[in-house]
């Protein structure tokens, strides 16, 4: 366990806990993003977080992925993979923030920033020089978000998948010097 803020801890997944991740995401997931799918979003969640992809992602290697937890109850992931370079960036050393879900009413509570913070701390310790991440276009709250602590438009991707509505494709991506 790792504490980063009096009542914010980061815990290892572990293997035996993809059931507890994979009901946390069906939670989570669908309150934010269920507007964006046909299928307010079961695509997504049984593929990204189907037991195969869990492990898989567990198992790269330069990847971290945690539970987020506010005051003992878990209420989010957060994944990190170091060394992973965002194109057309010449910095050698970065570090991708790959994925950051808070259940909704643990928002506005410095949850994100305090483990946004802690990212930022570590990937200095570590000697990295650039931060970055994928996120949704049309999440103006994320948007701000990262704005606020200095990330910065790099360049969008769309993303293929068939039952998200067109609209919502975009990705944009940012990145913040260290």
């Amino acid at each position: 366990m790792i504490a980063i803020h009096k009542n914010v801890q980061l815990q290892p997944i572990l293997t035996k806990d993809v059931l507890v991740l994979q009901g946390l995401m069906q939670n989570i997931y669908p309150a934010a993003y269920s507007h964006f799918w046909e299928d307010d979003g079961a695509f997504y969640i049984n593929n990204q977080y189907s037991e195969l992809h869990i492990l898989k992602e567990l198992s790269q290697e330069n990847a971290v992925y945690y539970f987020v937890l506010f005051n003992n109850e878990i209420i989010g992931n957060f994944r990190v993979v170091w060394g992973e370079k965002l194109s057309g960036l010449s910095q050698e050393k970065q570090v991708k923030l790959h994925r950051l879900y808070l259940h909704p009413n643990c928002q506005n509570k410095g949850v994100g920033k305090s483990i946004v913070s802690w990212l930022e701390e570590e990937a200095s310790f570590k000697n990295y020089q650039i931060i970055w991440l994928d996120a949704m276009d049309k999440q103006e709250q994320a948007f701000q978000f990262y704005k606020k602590r200095g990330y910065k438009y790099h360049a969008h991707t769309f993303l293929d998948f068939d039952l998200m509505h067109v609209p919502f494709r975009k990705m944009n991506q940012f990145y913040k010097v260290l």
